[in-house]
């Protein structure tokens, strides 16, 4: 079971500005950058994500999609999910009662894609690396982020079965002195205001960077992401009805973030030492619809509400080393030790009359330490036709999980609490072979060794094809596994209404992904640079783990390795550019196949299939050098098998569910002034005003728009943002 992961807003500071207007449409046929087609800028940009050493992206091995700093300030994003959001073949699925978001890839959710930062996995409340909140992550110090989709099993291990996303943060300076300051101003919907607190978005942000020597850098940041909700068919936290209509609160909780990076990077001849501490601390509030009666003495009465706060607080520590063993042994360590906290703080509110009764003490209900390192040895042979590359991984996660997360009653173990160490050690190697100049092999092999579970292997094997001066191929195969996640190994909740319980016994998940990539690129003699690509790719995942009906009178639920799961990916690409110029353009089609089982009941298993599409622009007028930018995706319509029950002693069967399509329009126009130092921009998001789609495949909560809705944005909004550099 997941719990309730709404957390609260403790209101820093407001910023001004109300935001503007729409700005001339006029401008709809220049502005945007597709995420991709994301090497279009610079052919010969330099990625690390399945490298032995840094590499030029059009040599690389892998198909790596790039979205660089320059393309991440001209969306005007306020965190990583809005800007993978952009991407194709990635759905970013939001949480409108905790704000979390997940990257879901090739139909994947966010348990099957390993979410790096700076080669690291980052801690969460199931374990590392995997369902990642995407807006826990600062996109101000960022350099760039980097995208392999397909199981990377070899390379990065546990739960990178759909994809890696390696977001790689800036460490190093051409100035002596480097300052970024940031102002934004965002409606939330139509909400907005300046002066008072409860409406809007508030962002400011703060970068530094010193260069001590040539050898010698230091930065710091601080980003500080106020979102103080969105009422939506709510009326607000101020809200009282003694009819108890359920209109009370927040269809979008309020949601404090304040995310801050130190660093120092020391660079001589052949070795890199980079250490940066980041810590975040998150409130969220929860807002009770509902409300009781409270008896007061003289036969006089109120009404209370059982709100609640929630509190992430989260430090990481990391070290990546860079050096050679010797004259020509490579190494690559990381480094890290990381820890996450979570609380929650039960308040009694007394809402017709605005004030808190009473509020308990701050309580820790899930808690992860981890200790994580993996290392890398290569070129070993003094030959421009072979590699090979060997490597460690381990990681030790302890986990906490109060009792109050799995239920109000204890476990028939006579264990309250749940703590737990999980201990991982992986050894893996892979060769390149380049036995001719246009062809290039990389096997790979890794062993993966728990004290929880039982021993997986996973293997690889990639090749590029020169086929022309203009274009390459790549061909694809990789498997992956994924280890339980917290809760389904120790979830315990039995009560009146439920009974559903962890499996300590499930085995790791195993799958694995094939696929081909081509890519050509070419220049007229007009100047103008294309580029196109097409893909295909299928990805089996066998052994899925999946809540089961193990008794239907009274009924009882528990994990099983019950699932198998099928895609199937078809995509192509297309982008030209010229001087100021830039049009991008993107299409998809994706299968999905589940063969979905209770224990008393099956899903059919034939493929459904739903269409991606992304188109983009942008443009900068030389006289002004402003810079216009339009980012348009739309996500087609998907049909996914849900279970029905007609009575309660059904055993349940499986229909058909409908999700309905969307479109995604964003708008930006940018101005610099006094060479660049300060810049000022505005724009307005999700201009078809989208909130929810039509979702019957899962049910709704008390939370969601409704039974057969599903929340994804807030509708359109408005920004407006000030940038200084120095």
């Amino acid at each position: 079971m997941i719990l309730n992961k709404i957390l609260s807003s403790q209101k820093f500071f407001s910023m001004k500005k109300r935001t503007m207007s729409l700005l001339s449409v006029a401008i709809l046929n220049l502005a945007y950058a597709q995420r991709d087609t994301l090497n279009q800028k610079n052919i010969e940009e330099v990625v690390i994500t399945g490298q032995y050493t840094p590499q030029s992206i059009n040599k690389s091995i892998y198909k790596v999609e790039v979205i660089s700093a320059e393309q991440i300030k001209n969306m005007a994003v306020t965190n990583v999910a809005e800007v993978l959001n952009q991407n194709l073949n990635i759905l970013i699925t939001p949480n409108s009662s905790s704000g979390d978001s997940n990257a879901n890839i090739m139909g994947l959710s966010g348990e099957y894609t390993k979410v790096l930062i700076d080669n690291i996995p980052v801690v969460n409340d199931q374990g590392m690396g995997n369902i990642f909140d995407l807006t826990k992550i600062n996109v101000n110090n960022i350099e760039r982020i980097e995208i392999v989709k397909g199981s990377m099993g070899v390379e990065y291990g546990n739960n990178a079965m759909a994809g890696v996303i390696n977001i790689i943060t800036k460490k190093d300076y051409q100035k002596k002195i480097n300052i970024n300051a940031s102002l934004q101003e965002e409606t939330v919907g139509k909400d907005y205001d300046w002066y008072k607190k409860g409406n809007g978005r508030h962002i400011q942000s703060l970068n530094i960077g010193y260069k001590i020597s040539d050898n010698l850098t230091i930065t710091a940041d601080v980003n500080h992401n106020d979102f103080q909700g969105y009422q939506g068919v709510q009326k607000g936290y101020k809200f009282f009805d003694e009819t108890n209509s359920g209109q009370r609160g927040y269809e979008w909780q309020p949601k404090d973030l304040l995310i801050s990076n130190a660093a120092i990077r020391y660079a001589k001849n052949n070795t890199t030492l980079f250490y940066k501490v980041n810590f975040l601390n998150e409130e969220i509030n929860y807002y009770d619809p509902t409300t009781k009666i409270l008896p007061l003495s003289g036969g006089e009465k109120t009404y209370t509400a059982g709100d609640k706060d929630y509190f992430t607080t989260r430090w990481i520590h990391q070290l990546n080393v860079t050096t050679k063993l010797g004259s020509r042994i490579n190494y690559n360590g990381d480094f890290s030790y990381q820890i996450q906290e979570r609380q929650s703080q039960d308040i009694l509110y007394d809402v017709p009359n605005r004030y808190v009764r009473s509020k308990e003490a701050k309580r820790t209900f899930y808690k992860s330490e981890v200790l994580y390192s993996r290392g890398m040895f290569s070129n070993f042979l003094d030959s421009e036709k072979i590699n090979f590359q060997v490597g460690y991984e381990l990681d030790r996660t302890k986990g906490f999980a109060d009792q109050s997360t799995f239920a109000d009653n204890n476990r028939p173990d006579g264990e309250g609490n749940v703590n737990r160490v999980i201990f991982n050690y992986a050894n893996f190697v892979s060769a390149e072979w380049n036995p001719l100049k246009w062809l290039s092999f990389r096997p790979g092999v890794r062993l993966a060794l728990s004290d929880k579970f039982n021993s997986q292997y996973n293997y690889s094997l990639t090749a590029r094809f020169i086929t022309s001066e203009k274009s390459n191929i790549r061909t694809i195969f990789g498997s992956a596994n994924r280890f339980p996640k917290y809760d389904e190994l120790y979830t315990w909740r039995v009560d009146a209404n439920h009974d559903i319980r962890g499996n300590e016994n499930l085995k790791p998940e195993t799958g694995y992904s094939a696929g081909a990539f081509w890519d050509y690129a070419t220049a007229t003699s007009g100047d103008w640079k294309l580029n196109a690509g097409l893909s295909g790719m299928y990805m089996d995942v066998k052994d899925r783990i999946e809540s089961v009906i193990i008794s239907n009178i009274p009924m009882k639920y528990t994990y099983l390795n019950i699932d198998n799961y099928k895609s199937i990916l078809f995509s192509g690409s297309f982008s030209a550019r010229k001087g100021n110029f830039s049009f991008n353009a993107g299409v998809s089609t994706l299968g999905i196949s589940q063969s979905l089982n209770t224990g008393n009941t099956t899903s059919e298993d034939d493929f459904n299939y739903y269409v991606e599409v992304n188109a983009a622009a942008n443009y900068t007028l030389p006289i002004t050098n402003t810079l216009f930018a339009l980012y348009y995706k739309y996500t087609g319509r998907s049909k996914l098998y849900t279970l029905e029950f007609k009575d309660a002693s059904d055993t349940g069967h499986y229909v058909l569910g409908d999700i309905g399509d969307f479109s995604m329009l964003n708008f930006t126009v940018s101005q610099p002034f006094f060479n660049n130092h300060f810049e000022l921009a505005l724009g307005v998001k999700n201009i078809f005003d989208i909130t929810s789609i039509r979702n019957t495949t899962q049910a709704g909560d008390g939370h969601n728009a409704g039974t057969d809705l599903q929340n994804l944005f807030y509708g359109r909004s408005y920004f407006a943002r000030v940038n200084y550099n120095f």
